[in-house]
């Protein structure tokens, strides 16, 4: 059996230890680099050769879910596995639009995350049978779908973050955007989700659980 060359994406260096030495008991599946954000992942990809992308959503510099579109445009026919400290009805769906090949959280079970990654090498997707459920429902009628699905990826993300209780700053700084940009995203997602405030999405932002 040909062993599947991983690259781990997270900028937590516990958890690339951890999944490097969950990953060890198989060995058909070979950690062979790893990066702590997505600038250094897309050099990574550039400079190595690779099977599959662990990835995490939450990464500095570049966030998992533009990397991964980066990694589509370069590498249309990698595979990419996106494992997320956040619940599936946050990022699961948004993930997979962007292209991840399956989505994991990190309260996975080791065998459940080995799984996932000989499924999506072998070029199919991998989800689990609760986020099958939300794909199914997420087909339904534009008109029936919540207000924040209809957001784009980056006035979903000022969303979560406002309902978290950071100030457009800090945003900005997660983000790598100015203040001025995330203003804008703001006052988008507000007139799409017609509020006024940050109160108010921030209290959609709990009733929906669209925070940790």
């Amino acid at each position: 059996m040909s062993s599947i060359r991983i690259l781990i994406a997270d900028d937590h260096a516990i958890v690339r230890s951890g999944l490097r030495q969950i990953l060890s008991d198989s060995p058909d599946l070979v950690v062979t680099g790893e990066a702590e954000n997505g600038v250094e992942a897309m050099h990574k990809l550039r400079d190595g050769s690779f099977d599959l992308v662990l990835m995490d959503v939450s990464m500095p510099d570049r966030n998992g879910i533009d990397t991964l579109k980066l990694v589509r445009k370069e590498y249309p026919k990698l595979p990419v596995l996106v494992l997320s400290m956040h619940p599936e009805e946050q990022y699961a769906i948004r993930a997979l639009k962007a292209g991840a090949s399956g989505y994991l959280t990190k309260q996975s079970a080791p065998e459940q995350l080995v799984t996932a990654i000989r499924q999506v090498a072998s070029g199919k997707k991998y989800v689990s049978p609760s986020l099958a459920m939300e794909l199914a429902n997420a087909i339904i009628d534009d008109d029936e779908r919540p207000p924040h699905e209809k957001l784009s990826d980056r006035e979903y993300q000022t969303l979560v973050m406002i309902s978290s209780g950071k100030t457009l700053t800090q945003i900005g700084e997660e983000l790598n955007l100015s203040v001025k940009t995330v203003s804008v995203y703001r006052a988008r997602l507000l007139e799409k989700m017609r509020m006024k405030n940050n109160a108010e999405l921030t209290h959609y932002g709990l009733k929906h659980k669209l925070v940790d």
